[in-house]
Formats: C-alpha cells, sequence, structure tokens
C-alpha cells in the first residue's frame, strides 16, 4: 500500500484527491480544535463521525475520530468487504488526536467500523462515538446515515418556552419502548417507533400527562440493561427504528401537545469491545485511575470529567438530542454518583480529589457547563436530575454556586412515602409525621415527585401490592396515595403501569399487562389517574406555586389519632384556593370538623371513593357553609364527612 501523504494543515485545505483511497479533507477549522481541546465544543455532532459530503461532484462519506495515541486508524466495512488496512484516515498535525478523510462512493446505509492499531501495537476494533446509527445488537457495528427530516412541530417549539415552565404543570409519563406495548400476535417483536407513535400518543392525550419521559433510547447492546449502558451516544436504538421514525415519534406527541423527556446517562459506560472503553488502547474515556474510572455496582466505566475533550463529547451529545430530536428535557441519570467518588465505594477505597475531600470536582464542573449551555441555548427546555444524595444546590442556578438543574428527583419523599403507605393502616397514627417531614425541606430544591421505574422491579412489588389489605384497600389506598402525590408541591412522574394498578412487577422482556383493564377495580384506577391529571392541569393552585412556601400550608398536620391530615394549596389569585383533605384509615369521619382559611362557602370538587373510581360513593353532593367555630386554629370551620382510605379537594 501506498505511504499516505504528509497531513496539511487545515486551513490550506478544501479537498485533495490522493492516490490512497481516503482523500484529504477536513470539516473542522482552527476554532473547532481550539474549542474541542479546551472543553468548549457543544457542537462536534456536526464535525466528528461520519458526514455524507459532495467533493468535485463525487459523492462520498467524510469519516473524523478522536483516537490521540492510536498508530493508526483505519475505516473498514462493507465497502471494502472489511480489509483492516486498505482505507488509513490522516492524522491531523495539530494536538487534537483527530483522524480523518473522505471515503469516496461511499453513502448513506454503509456499514463500517475504525480498526486501531494501539500505541503498543494492540488490533482494536471499534464502532464510531458519533456514530447516528448502529446496527442492531447483536451486530455491532455502525452506519453512515443522517439525521435530516421535514419537522412539523414549530407550534410547538414556539410555544415551549411557556408550555414547559417551571410554574406549568407537569405530569411525566415514564416509558419503557420495549414494553409499554407489544404486538398481541407476535408478543416476542418489539415495536417500531411508528407503531408505538400509534398508540402511545393518543393514550397519553386521553390520560391527560403533559410529558413523556423515555427511557434511553440511545444505541445500547444489552437489552435487560434497560438502556443505561449505552455504546451509540448518538444514535437513536435501532431495535425501534430509524431515527427518523424517532423523530415522527417526538414530532406527534408535540403535535398533541405533549413535551418528551429523554433519559441520558453521562454517567458511566459499559465495557464491551467496540464501545466506548479503552477506545485508542487507552483510557480515553474514562479515568485510568479505577478508583475513579469503575463503577463497582454496575461493574461500568465511569467518564473522566477532568479531560476536556470528555467533556465537549458529553455536552455535545445533550445538545444533539435537543437539536436534531427536538427533545424537551433530559432527565439525567445517577448523578450522585457522579458528584462523589466514596459513591457505592466501601471505606479506604476510594479516591479524593485535590483538598482530600469526596467531592468529584471534574464533574461538577462538568455539570455545571452542561447546565449553563442548555439553558443558553434552548428556549422552554429543562433538565432534571436523578440525584439521591444532599449535594447542596442542584437547582439552584450556577451563577450562585449551583449545579443549574432545573428539577431534581426528590428521593427522600419518595422513601418515606412508600415506608408509610405500607404501614397497616390501623398503625399509621404511630408513623404521621413521615408524611409531614419533607415539607420541611420541600422548598430547598425545585423538586419532582417520582414513582419510577426503579420502585416496581427487583423484588420491591408492583405499587398495588405495596399496599395493604384486601382487593378494595389495596385500590382505595393507591388512589389515595397518588391524590397525596397529586396535591403536594412539585411535579409529578409516573412508571407505566402504575396509572392501572399493574399486578406483578416490571418485566422488561413482554408488554405491560393491558387485559387487566378488563376488572372494575383496574379500569376504576385507570379512571381515577385521567381524572387527577385533569385536576392537576386545571387548578392553578396545584402547579403556580410547585416550588415555593407561597403554595402551601398546613391546615391540620398533627392528628395523629385519626390519622387526618389537611392543607391548603394556593394560586396567585384567592378564588384558586383548595383545602386537600386525606384520611389514611379505612375508618368513615363523619361529621368531621375542620377549620378553613378564610370565610367563604366551599364545595367537594374530587373525591377518591367516587364509584367511577372502584371507590364505596361516599361523596359530599352538598356545599359547606363556613361556621364561626373555632377548629384547627381557624376562626370558621365545617363539618365534613371523610370517605374511608380517602382524599377530597374542597373549593371556594
Amino acid at each position: 500500500m501506498a505511504k499516505p501523504k504528509q497531513r496539511k494543515p487545515v486551513d490550506e485545505i478544501v479537498a485533495e484527491r490522493t492516490d490512497t483511497p481516503v482523500w484529504i479533507f477536513s470539516l473542522l477549522t482552527d476554532f473547532d480544535i481550539a474549542l474541542f481541546i479546551s472543553g468548549k465544543h457543544f457542537r462536534l455532532y456536526e464535525k466528528l463521525g461520519a458526514h455524507l459530503v459532495e467533493i468535485n461532484k463525487i459523492k462520498g462519506t467524510y469519516f473524523s475520530v478522536w483516537a490521540p495515541d492510536a498508530r493508526d486508524l483505519y475505516v473498514m466495512g462493507d465497502f471494502n468487504q472489511w480489509n483492516k488496512t486498505s482505507h488509513r484516515l490522516y492524522k491531523r498535525l495539530d494536538a487534537s488526536g483527530i483522524w480523518e478523510g473522505f471515503v469516496p462512493a461511499t453513502g448513506k446505509g454503509t456499514i463500517y467500523k475504525y480498526f486501531i492499531r494501539g500505541f503498543d501495537g494492540s488490533a482494536i476494533e471499534k464502532g464510531d462515538p458519533f456514530a447516528t446509527r448502529w446496527e442492531h445488537p447483536p451486530q455491532t457495528a455502525s452506519i453512515v446515515w443522517d439525521t435530516d427530516y421535514s419537522w412539523e412541530d414549530k407550534t410547538w417549539l414556539k410555544n415551549r418556552e411557556k408550555l414547559n415552565a417551571l410554574n406549568q404543570p407537569m405530569s411525566v409519563y415514564e416509558v419503557h419502548l420495549g414494553s409499554w406495548q407489544r404486538d398481541p400476535s407476535e408478543p416476542e417483536r418489539i415495536l417500531t417507533y411508528k407503531e408505538i407513535a400509534n398508540s402511545l400518543v393518543p393514550y397519553v392525550l386521553e390520560m391527560g400527562f403533559t410529558h413523556v419521559e423515555l427511557m434511553p433510547i440511545m444505541e445500547y447492546p444489552y437489552f435487560p440493561s434497560w438502556g443505561y449502558q449505552i455504546t451509540g451516544y448518538f444514535a437513536a436504538s435501532s431495535r425501534h427504528g430509524t431515527p427518523q421514525e424517532l423523530m415522527y415519534l417526538i414530532e406527534e406527541l408535540h403535535k398533541n401537545g405533549i413535551a418528551v423527556i429523554l433519559d441520558w446517562v453521562p454517567s458511566h459506560f459499559p465495557g464491551d469491545a467496540h464501545g466506548l472503553f479503552k477506545f485508542d488502547g487507552t483510557h480515553l474515556y474514562e479515568h485510568a485511575d479505577m478508583r475513579k474510572g469503575f463503577h463497582p455496582d454496575w461493574k461500568s466505566y465511569i467518564f473522566n470529567y477532568d479531560r476536556n475533550e470528555v467533556r465537549s463529547f458529553l455536552i455535545s451529545n445533550a445538545m444533539y438530542w435537543l437539536d436534531q430530536f427536538h427533545a424537551d428535557g433530559l432527565r439525567v441519570d445517577a448523578v450522585a454518583s457522579m458528584l462523589y467518588f466514596d459513591f457505592s465505594r466501601k471505606a479506604g477505597d476510594a479516591a479524593t480529589n485535590e483538598h482530600g475531600g469526596s467531592e468529584n470536582l471534574g464533574a461538577i464542573q462538568f455539570l455545571r457547563d452542561l447546565n449553563d449551555s442548555i439553558y443558553t441555548n434552548f428556549k422552554g427546555v429543562q433538565t432534571i436530575a436523578e440525584e439521591s444524595s444532599t449535594y447542596p444546590g442542584v437547582t439552584h442556578s450556577v451563577e450562585h454556586g449551583g449545579l443549574g438543574f432545573g428539577m431534581k428527583w426528590m428521593m427522600g419523599w419518595m422513601n418515606d412515602t412508600l415506608k408509610y403507605f405500607k404501614t397497616d393502616p390501623l398503625g399509621r397514627k404511630y408513623h404521621h409525621h413521615q408524611l409531614t417531614f419533607s415539607i420541611t425541606y420541600a422548598f430547598t430544591e425545585n423538586f419532582m415527585l417520582p414513582f419510577s421505574h426503579d420502585e416496581v422491579v427487583h423484588g420491591k412489588s408492583s405499587m398495588i401490592y405495596k399496599m395493604p389489605g384486601d382487593e378494595w384497600r389495596k385500590h382505595a389506598n393507591l388512589r389515595l396515595l397518588y391524590a397525596y402525590m397529586f396535591t403536594q408541591p412539585g411535579t409529578k412522574l409516573l412508571f407505566m403501569g402504575n396509572e392501572f394498578a399493574q399486578n406483578g412487577e416490571w418485566n422488561f422482556t413482554k408488554s405491560l399487562d393491558w387485559d387487566l383493564l378488563q376488572y372494575a377495580s383496574h379500569r376504576g384506577m385507570q379512571s381515577f389517574v385521567k381524572a387527577l391529571n385533569k385536576l392537576y392541569r386545571t387548578e392553578p393552585a396545584l402547579y403556580e406555586f410547585s416550588f415555593s412556601p407561597e403554595g402551601f400550608e398546613w391546615l391540620s398536620a398533627d392528628d395523629a389519632d385519626h390519622s387526618i391530615f389537611a392543607y391548603i394549596r394556593k394560586g396567585h389569585k384567592a378564588g384558586d384556593t383548595l383545602i386537600v383533605i386525606l384520611n389514611m384509615t379505612p375508618v368513615y369521619r363523619q361529621n368531621y370538623r375542620m377549620g378553613l382559611p378564610f370565610k367563604a362557602n366551599w364545595k367537594e370538587i374530587f373525591n377518591s371513593d367516587s364509584k367511577e373510581f372502584f371507590g364505596s360513593g361516599k361523596l359530599n353532593p352538598q356545599s359547606f357553609a363556613p361556621e364561626q367555630i373555632a377548629a384547627n386554629g381557624r376562626e370558621y370551620s365545617i363539618q365534613i364527612n371523610i370517605a374511608p382510605l380517602g382524599a377530597m379537594v374542597l373549593k371556594q
């Protein structure tokens, strides 16, 4: 093979045909390189990877890949019968460590990999970290593709800044695309993005959810990882079709006023041979120090956030999904594992930072850069941290020393709430303040209240089977739990199947048990969640002050003997004020005296005990006139009947 010509500085080159199968060509400018190596290039997907271009009326593909310690680097594929060394790329003469070149007569659909000679002579075959499409697993090659699409969601994007704001209702339906629904005639077959769109969009619209969160849809090799072990960060999973078909699904949701949040995993990646691990024969994307670079629980590798080029890669990836796929938000997975070197490690096994502390300072800076770049470049998007530690200021602005997230999962609330509801109602009076405690810190961050996939797997049981009692009491308890959730401060998230009380734990290998809807109890739960979503979306008091103490006030927090809770939710207007009353026992409380926030006539606008919801029908059809009898420290009060294991909402 002829020896490749010496690479010229990029500014001197437009394109140059050589006597080798790879032409000298670059999409990168000196400015691109400067940004990349300083950790500030956040649109690398426009330059690195495989790009379809035309040079001198000849169509082909420009390949570029970061592999600074490679001795040689080649592109191989179906276009050259997988010859490992016939198409050598050119290493740039600058300090970037990027290899690049133009291969004529390669086009969309070309299957390829990189063959790399490591610094020690090792032979390595890798997929393209920036590939926009990959082969269907277990195949592991990348595919030359594009992200061209004629979007029809301009109306949504124009109004997104208002609709997706933090003072608007946010009820999120978390979905695993591989198991939400499958073809009844072929249960083993996973549906395509388009097939899912045809049933998911009308269902979410009917149920009244405002957002859909998709569990990771970036390419991943191992289906039981649920998408949390990613190898193709820039590719929509081929299990469901092409990138354009995913765009169609997102577009259809947008056309119906439904926002889309993508689960994103910048915390770790698997050690699969074709992935990022030891990409050029060295620890390129991960820390070389395995106290920092290896996750003992997940047996995966942790990104080296101290490396500028890695930060450019990750932030570019976040921007890619917001830019090219019109995502409205990113839920960032496992943030706590990123923030601390001693996360899930035994004492003495963890690294420390330069000050001797456990905080990963590189990760902290990365998260700040991430959120700053997202909120600067995209109007109306939100980032959400799945973060379980007590790290301060997760949702505080970067300017004021925070991490800059829009919201954070309220894991403490979730744990305390489930622990309380698992308790037999007769003993709940001894655990009364498990439900009042969360308000003491509810406004320290912008919290989202989650009942996610993690709560219905690995022996934790389904939501309905966490509840004590017989069938009626289980369903009444679960309705009560959801009513408590939807009337508390904070945004909401429910995992698929929770809305109709799926009996079994989530099983990613099959469809949800939709046949349960033939039973009145499950239909009632589905109707209840639909009604809850409507209540949440139409009552400003439930969302206008989601993250501010102005919107919440206890009315009765200490009646442990009766296990009664009552609180006030407030909006901007006094006329929007709501009273929420919860009865945590199966005892029907008749003529219960309840104080009022102010003198007015009140009516019941919502009751979880409605027969429509599989309840007993103990409602309050009459309106309530205030009596000048003191109760709960208030001058005026009413007497009211409270259904067993019931939640009721009053409005003036």
